[in-house]
Parts: structure tokens; sequence; C-alpha cells
């Protein structure tokens, strides 16, 4: 890890893991060279740093070997430098493009200033190179426990007439293949900007050989995979809800047309950011490709007065030259290590039930105690109370901002039914949604005002809730004390945080007329300012973030919360894509997978429990049906899987993730997990539908020592390495639809 600078050639090399990023200084704005595989420090001499400059016929010399190449165009891209005709804004490979002054692509950012205009030009004044990760204030980010760990690189970009300076920020981490950036506004100018968009980072690549994956879906088929291929024009990926959504992810893959799995270039763009998002790619007439990430300008504004500062969140770029997997991998570290935090990061999660499928709304005292002594008998370790525990809560129609204990269902309160779970030796947990509000709840007609609205519209609902508004203080701290006391009033251990809806009528009665484009922001910063408090305030408390399962599933709530329910659909089948999508930034430490109860609630499909808990073990294990109801046949099963998970459950949490086979590529699915030291594993091989008469297949594995031997579970073979990389595991018969089996691996 170390950030270079080449003062002569104002060129700035950053190498942190295996990578190198490289950005020089040409006339002042800052210029995108490289991002790929680690190069030497000291890879070029100064005479081969010249620009290739020319124009019309003529051609560069063939001594010459410029990092960059600039060339003359048309009278439709014009030239900022009147001497320098071979330098125009609109074709330079730029690191955070500006609008108005000659480029005419998409711009990282736009202002407008007090005289009304919308231009600006920022150029490099100077730098800082800080050891460490700098803190964002007010936002989740990636961090460092040393200095040692990364080091940042800080250019300072000033626009002398408009008053406003932006401080780029960079930070390379010695062990991992990644780049953190973000960037900072700063008003100086006396009067009051107003930004109109403000992106976390930029870059322009030198071609456009690239294809594009997305992870898209809809509440119950959240993150399914797309690949595309760039075009030229604009693609756009994006949340408008005011949360990052079920609909996109705030995530993209480019990578060559001939990356795959396992090998080939991936170049990841991850922003850790809850609320609405764009990527954006941006192929021109010449072939470049520009990339562009952050909070969507859609309906943002941000009133910057004299003084103030902006904070955008923060983007981290991952390149990989192992294929997509390689990539996941650097993710999955780096997020599960230095994004996640508190006593839970490093810890194994607890087996759960909870009592949702197996009851909704109709519960009371004794049938959640049989609950959980059926399940504590089986090795589950944590019953989660889920909703409907508070208020005069019924159904869905009533008492959301409540947070007192229905004492009609639970007349004794949620001490003594926590100590009652206690009591049979499992921890206690409970569900609560403290954005929303109901419109029957005694907090709504005490403060109707409190929600997002508008002043003379309608306040739509969505399952019968409205959101409450957290850009404003005095809703946070209400909530920060309604949930503390909660937490406090039983030995709650676990907390599932759902939110059930997204923005409509996304108004805020406490700010100013001009400051209403800052409500959804403001929102999520109120968010974070909540969730900050009270995970300071209950360390010992594992949060799980939840919207509708994966409509918030993003880095931004994983500083909060180290793990996400990943889908409120529980089928099988289902989640094999969801989860493989999901796996494609996110590791399994991060997803909630629970057993549940067939025919399936959502797809009503019927599936094997063997198959169910094959799935559900790849994450964070959990059940979520009535327990009491079961055969004793299929309360072994359920006993033996719950042995077995915490046998690997080490293993499944914090190893390295190898994707196999793909569910969006037919009838057939496969993943392993192997142990940092390679020296166990466990593989999981799924088949969806059945087949007449099928071919034989071997399932090649990825991972492995290809010099240890491996003993395939207990007394079935020993087995290179090697071997079982190259010519692979062969595949046992499956019988019916919905099948799976799986195996471990330990190094002999």
């Amino acid at each position: 890890m170390a950030i270079h600078f080449d003062e002569k050639n104002q060129l700035f090399h950053l190498q942190g893991g295996q990578i190198s990023y490289v950005i020089q200084i040409i006339e002042g704005y800052p210029v995108h060279i490289y991002w790929g595989n680690r190069l030497k420090a000291q890879a070029f001499s100064s005479s081969d740093l010249d620009v290739w400059e020319y124009s019309g016929a003529l051609q560069p010399s063939q001594e010459r070997l410029g990092l960059v190449q600039l060339r003359e165009r048309s009278s439709f891209h014009p030239n900022p430098i009147p001497d320098k005709k071979f330098i125009s804004l609109d074709t330079l490979a730029q690191e955070y493009p500006q609008y108005g002054s000659s480029d005419m692509r998409q711009p990282a950012y736009q202002v407008q200033l007090a005289n009304g205009s919308r231009l600006s030009e920022l150029k490099y004044k100077s730098h800082l190179v800080l050891p460490g990760k700098p803190y964002l204030e007010g936002l989740p980010a990636t961090y460092t426990e040393s200095d040692q760990e990364a080091e940042t690189l800080v250019l300072k970009m000033v626009d002398e007439t408009a008053g406003l300076i932006v401080h780029l920020m960079y930070t390379v981490f010695a062990n991992h293949n990644a780049v953190a950036r973000s960037a900072r506004f700063e008003n100086v100018s006396g009067q009051i900007i107003q930004l109109e968009k403000a992106a976390s980072a930029a870059l322009d690549l030198a071609d456009c050989n690239y294809e594009l994956i997305s992870l898209w879906g809809a509440h119950e088929r959240e993150r399914h995979v797309q690949r595309q291929l760039l075009s030229h024009g604009t693609i756009r990926l994006e949340s408008r809800r005011g949360s990052s959504s079920h609909q996109m992810n705030p995530f993209a893959v480019l990578t060559r047309p001939t990356t795959t799995e396992q090998q080939g270039e991936a170049f990841g763009i991850s922003l850790v950011y809850s609320g609405n998002f764009c990527i954006e790619t941006e192929v021109d007439a010449f072939d470049m490709t520009r990339l562009t990430v952050g909070i969507n300008d859609f309906e943002f504004g941000w009133t910057l007065k004299p003084g103030e500062n902006f904070q955008t969140p923060e983007a981290v770029f991952v390149y990989s030259n192992q294929g997509i997997g390689g990539m996941s991998r650097t993710y999955h570290n780096l997020y599960r290590a230095r994004l996640c935090r508190g006593p839970w990061r490093d810890e194994v999660r607890p087996i759960l039930i909870n009592n949702w499928e197996a009851t909704y709304f109709d519960f009371d005292a004794e049938k959640l105690e049989a609950i959980a002594h059926t399940a504590s008998d089986l090795g589950i370790e944590l019953f989660v109370l889920d909703d409907g525990w508070f208020g005069h809560r019924d159904n869905d129609n009533s008492s959301l901002g409540d947070w007192q204990v229905n004492t009609r269902k639970l007349p004794r309160g949620l001490r003594d039914l926590g100590d009652r779970v206690n009591e049979i030796g499992m921890q206690f947990g409970i569900w609560v949604e403290p954005e929303m509000v109901s419109i029957d709840s005694e907090l709504y007609r005490e403060h109707p005002d409190w929600c997002l609205h508008v002043p003379g519209r309608r306040r739509s609902q969505a399952r019968n809730q409205l959101i409450l508004d957290l850009t404003r203080q005095e809703v946070i701290d209400f909530l920060f004390e309604a949930l503390s006391r909660v937490f406090l009033s039983a030995p709650i251990s676990y907390v599932k945080w759902d939110m059930n809806r997204n923005f409509s009528e996304a108004g805020s009665a406490e700010l100013s007329v001009g400051q209403q484009k800052e409500v959804a922001h403001r929102y999520i910063l109120g968010l974070y300012q909540l969730m900050e408090r009270l995970v300071t305030r209950f360390p010992h408390i594992l949060f799980e973030s939840c919207s509708g399962g994966g409509g918030r599933f993003d880095p931004g709530m994983l500083y909060y919360m180290p793990q996400t329910w990943t889908s409120d659909n529980s089928d099988a089948v289902e989640r094999l894509k969801i989860q493989y999508g999901t796996s494609l930034v996110y590791p399994l430490s991060t997803m909630g997978a629970h057993v549940s109860a067939v025919p399936n609630h959502q797809v009503h499909r019927m599936t094997s429990l063997e198959m169910r808990g094959n799935v559900a073990m790849s994450g964070n294990f959990g059940f979520e049906l009535d327990l009491t109801i079961l055969s004793d046949e299929e309360r072994e099963t359920i006993k033996q899987q719950t042995t077995d998970y915490k046998r690997i459950r080490s293993l499944v949490q914090l190893g390295d993730q190898y994707r196999l086979l793909s569910p969006f590529d037919g009838n057939y699915s496969a993943w392993m997990i192997v142990s940092k030291d390679r020296r166990e594993a466990v593989v999981y091989y799924f088949r969806t539908l059945s087949e007449p008469n099928p071919a034989l297949r071997r399932l090649k594995l990825a991972g492995l020592d290809p010099e240890l031997n491996y003993q395939i579970n207990e007394g079935q073979g020993v087995y290179g390495g090697d071997w079982l990389m190259q010519l692979g595991w062969a595949v046992p018969l499956l019988k019916g639809d919905f099948t799976s089996t799986w195996f471990t691996l330990h190094a002999r």
C-alpha cells in the first residue's frame, strides 16, 4: 500500500493490495490514467510521460510512449485553452467532470450560484496524503482499525470564481483490491450555492468493450442478475423510491465480454448508501465509457450556505483479474471486516425461530412459549417475536408508532416472555418497524404533522401506514427514547428492524420551501443518526435490517446492522436466485435465510425439508414455521440440520465463497465455501426439476489447495485438490424435483 506522487509529471500512483489506480493532472484537470493490476511504482521514466499531442493528419512519434493521447477534434468539442487545441474537456478522460465549461457529457456535479448561473470549473489546487482513512461525518463507510491498513489521497479542487472547493478523496487498502472514493463540497463564496447534483465518484474508461452486470428485482424477487452489453448512449441504474429498493441494488460490475466467474477482468462499483441512488454508464462518440455513481440527482437539491460542507456517500471500487468471483470475495472480505462493526461482526450468528409464518398476528404468551420449547429441544438458539406484540395490533391496520406492549396478548409483558425464553436456554428477540406510523395510533393522533406529507395533498398509505419524517430532530429523539425503553424492558439480544413501504408525498413541514428537494437525503441522514445512537447504546443486540425482505439490502445498512433479511420470499427454489445474486457483492454472513412451511406462503410450492435446509444453511440459518405441528420425522430432520449447521457455521459465515453453477443459467445451481487456510470446505449442489434418463455430471470445485488431499465427509474417499478442481466431483443420482445434496471436505 502506497501513494506515490511524481511532482514533475503531476502523476499520482495509488497502490493497494494487488491493484494500481493512476491519475495525472493535465492543465489543472485530474485525468484518469489507469485502474487495474498493480503496476511498479516507477514504471515510466520522466521522458516516457510525454503526452501525445496531435491534430489532423499529424501522427504521434513512434518513439514516444505517452500515457495520455490527446487529439484536436472538430469545432463541436470546444477547447478551454486557446493555444492547446488538442485539449477538450469533451474528450478528456476525467476523474470528476463538471457542467457548462465545454464538457457535453454527464457531469459528476452541478451547482447553481447566487447569480443564477449553473456552470463551474474546478481545477487542481493542492493535495494531501493521509495515513489511514478519514471518518465521513454522519455517513456509513468502510473504516480502518489502524493507520497501517490504508492510505488516503485528498485532491483539493477549487473554482475561485464560484467560491467552491471540492475535496476528492481516494483511499487504498493494504489488504484489499479496492479504492474507496467520495467528495466533500465546501462553500467559501460568502453566498448560497445550490447543489443540484453531487456524485460520489466518476471516472472515464478508455474504451467501451464492456458488459454491465446489475441486480434488479421486485418485492419477493430481489437481486436477479442481469448482464448486458454497453452501447453508445446511457444506461442508468437507479432508485427514486426513497430507499435503495427491491427494484435495483446500488451495485454494478463492468466486465469484459470474455469474463467468467473464475477468470477475466471485473470492475465492481458499490455505493455505501441506503437512499435514492444512480449508477450511470455513458458511451460517447469516441468509444470512451464514463461511469458516474452517487446520490440520485432526480429530485435532489441541497442548500449550501457560506462556510458549510456537504459530504457525499462513499463509493467502493473493486478490481479483479480473477473473474466475477474474485471481485465478490474482495467485497465479502472488506465488507465483513471493515464495514460491519460491533461485537457481532466476528461472532457466529445464532440459529433462530421466528413466529411470523407460524402465527402471524394470532398469538398469546402460551402459544409462543410452546414454539420456543419445541425449538429449544431441536437445538435452535434464539426465539424472535415478530409483528403484533405492541399497541392493539391484531392486523396491519393500526398501532405502528405506539411502542408499548399489547397486554391483552402478553398480560405479563415482554420481560416475562423474554425471561421464560431465557429459562429454557434460548435468547430472545423482537420485531420493530420504527420508521412508520399508523393512522390508527396514539402517535398519529398526537402528532399528525410528524409524517412525510405535502400540505393540501392526500397522504397515500401503503400497508395502511405512513412514513415518519426523520428529517425532524424531535422525531428522531422520540424514536430513540421509545425504542430504548423497549430494548431495556426485556432481555432482548436481537432486533429485526423492518421498513415496509417507499416514499410518496415526500415533503417535510419542518423544512423551508427551498429545502424540499433535501427531504430524501435528510431522511437517510436522520435514519443513520438514529441507528448510530441505538447501536452505540445497545452494542450487545444483534440488529437485522429488513425492508419487506431485501428492499434495503445495501452497504449503508450493514454499517449499523451486520445482517439483512434477504427476502420475504423463503421458497427454496426462488432463494437460489436471490441468494446467488446477493452474493455478487454481499457476504453470506450478512444474509438471513430461513426454512419455512410448505406449501410455501409466497409461491405455494412444495419443496423438501432437506432442500429448504440446504438453501437456508448457505447464510444465517433460521426457521419460520410452526414447529409444534410437525411430524416426528420432520423434527428429527430439523434437529439434524441444526446440529450440522453448528458444525459448519463458522466456515459458512467467515469463509470464502465460490459460485460454481448459476441458477440463472439452467436447472442446476452450486456453490461452495472454503476456509481461509483452504483446509476445509462445504459444497452445496441443487437441482430444480427432475430429468428422464439424465446425463452423468461432474462438478468442478474451486478455491482448494491443489497440493492437499481432501476427505469427502467421513469415510467417503480422499481426493487431491487438483483432481477435484480439474476433473471434478461425480454428482450422485438425485431423485425427484427440487432436490439437493451437500458435503464437507477436510484436508488430510
